[in-house]
């Protein structure tokens, strides 16, 4: 593997692959005689339903967003569900990369969009891990139990074919990626913070717009 692999293997702040309990529920969904394709899908399938999807509480705040918090409090958001199936991939020394998306028919509820003004959902965050040779997606955040509740199935990942589609609404629809952000070693914060004051700008109103925090746990 050559050096521009490096920074999908390195721990930061957001992904800390070293911390102790990361590397404990890393190397507990899965063993070492496995390949890395079976490994991968193994913590997918993890983080996928073990950590429940919860777009309500966003702290915008980088000191209390990482995968060992998410991991801790056993919910997250798209992006912190992602950040945790990055750091168990690098725990396991598999290159891993953030994606984001500017999504539409993302599994939610009528009362999260009317609170959101849109059915548009900005840095819908997902993972690409390298296996046998290219970059393969996958979309972890919503758990079976999720998809039970609005009457669709769970996305399966064979870490061969990107996983990404989601079925909407009994499966008529899948979600639509309307923009891509592209790939990340990390998770850009500052860039996240920024598409969220220019998209849904009624929800810092209240806010200090140096120190953008809000929670939406009172909303569920």
């Amino acid at each position: 593997m050559n050096n521009s692999f490096e920074q999908y293997l390195q721990p930061t702040h957001f992904i800390d692959s070293v911390n102790e309990q990361v590397q404990q529920y890393a190397f507990s969904k899965t063993t070492a005689a496995k390949s890395d394709r079976e490994k991968v899908v193994d913590l997918y399938q993890a983080v996928r339903d073990e950590i429940l999807y919860d777009p309500y509480h966003l702290i915008l705040k980088p000191e209390v967003i990482s995968a060992s918090q998410t991991l801790q409090r056993g919910s997250g958001y798209c992006i912190e569900k992602s950040l945790l199936l990055a750091a168990c991939g690098r725990a396991h020394g598999i290159p891993s990369r953030l994606g984001f998306s500017i999504v539409q028919n993302h599994l939610s509820t009528k009362k999260f969009v009317e609170m959101l003004r849109t059915d548009k959902f900005v840095f819908h965050g997902y993972n690409e891990f390298w296996i046998e040779g290219k970059w393969v997606k996958c979309t972890p955040a919503f758990n079976k139990t999720l998809c039970e509740k609005f009457g669709t199935t769970p996305l399966e990942f064979d870490g061969i074919n990107d996983s990404i589609f989601q079925e909407y609404n009994g499966g008529k629809k899948y979600m639509v990626y309307l923009h891509e952000y592209g790939q990340f070693a990390d998770f850009p914060f500052d860039l996240f913070v920024e598409e969220l004051k220019i998209h849904y700008p009624h929800l810092f109103e209240q806010q200090n717009s140096d120190a953008p925090a809000w929670d939406f746990a009172d909303q569920k």
